[in-house]
């Protein structure tokens, strides 16, 4: 039955070993990351700082580096910039989001026209927008965790400032807490988190690891503490799930060329939701 499941070599591949690492680190990170996400209502500056970071991406192929200091890179400086103009007000996150957003997109696009044009790195533009858990290097895991104990760091420093400053900015303020410096710290490790996705299933599917499992948390638990926990289990059964399916996808008719992790980990997801909104929908409803 295992043979049926697991195809010859996956327990042996020290690529299958890297992906399964990294992407489960990522994945617990984004889970918890991504509850506070969505709490506070910032879906879509994950969204915008994912589109941001293939500024990064693209410009760290560009000067020979690992696209995962440009992933954090740009996306920490975007964060401090949409704070600085006016992410901490309510009317002025969608207007600070959308100025930083299609400012990054549009060097994105110069960088990556350049990628394929005047580079001799192949794949480039792919890698970034699509990653690939399998061509992971296992010298840049301890980066990657180090990367992600700073993100989860931020939000168990500050989860009763973030929770109380998220229901009630003006009674955190009341209280001597400053609810824009927290704000700031929020986004910061957005930006680690969505880096970090980007780095494993491409900045385009990056929001999803982020926002659809903390979904499918706060679906099944009112409590950020227990939602984060159900998040977390759901992304990373998500992704080792697709880790498998992509490796056992080459021997998939029809090419054998086998399909993207990214692919499997984002439907996952997807289904995951969809089946957890009807069975509480259900439960709610008896």
């Amino acid at each position: 039955m295992l043979h049926a499941i697991f195809e010859p070599g996956f327990f042996s591949s020290g690529p299958v070993h890297v992906a399964l690492a990294a992407g489960g680190v990522v994945a617990l990170v984004s889970g918890i990351v991504g509850s506070f996400t969505v709490i506070r209502g910032q879906s879509y500056a994950g969204h915008a700082l994912a589109d941001i970071s293939v500024t990064g991406g693209s410009a760290s192929f560009l000067v020979g580096i690992s696209p995962l200091w440009g992933f954090v890179g740009v996306g920490v400086l975007a964060a401090g910039v949409m704070d600085m103009i006016g992410i901490q007000r309510p009317r002025g996150r969608d207007l600070a989001t959308g100025i930083v957003r299609g400012a990054g997109l549009g060097l994105a696009a110069l960088f990556l026209y350049w990628d394929t044009t005047h580079s001799d790195v192949t794949g480039a533009t792919i890698t970034i927008l699509f990653g690939s858990l399998f061509t992971i290097s296992s010298s840049i895991l301890p980066a990657i965790v180090a990367l992600s104990v700073a993100a989860v760091a931020i939000v168990a420093v500050l989860y009763r400032p973030l929770l109380l400053s998220t229901v009630a900015a003006d009674l955190a303020a009341a209280r001597g807490i400053s609810v824009r410096l927290v704000g700031l710290a929020c986004l910061v490790a957005i930006a680690l988190a969505v880096s970090l996705s980007a780095m494993t299933i491409g900045t385009i599917l990056s929001t999803a690891l982020l926002i659809g499992p903390a979904a499918i948390g706060l679906r099944l638990s009112s409590r950020p503490g227990l939602a984060m926990a159900w998040a977390a289990a759901a992304g990373l059964a998500a992704t080792w799930l697709g880790v498998l399916l992509a490796y056992d996808s080459f021997y998939w008719p029809p090419a054998q060329h086998g399909w993207p992790v990214s692919f499997f980990v984002v439907t996952l997801i997807f289904l995951g939701y969809v089946a957890v909104q009807g069975i509480t929908t259900r439960v709610r409803r008896g």
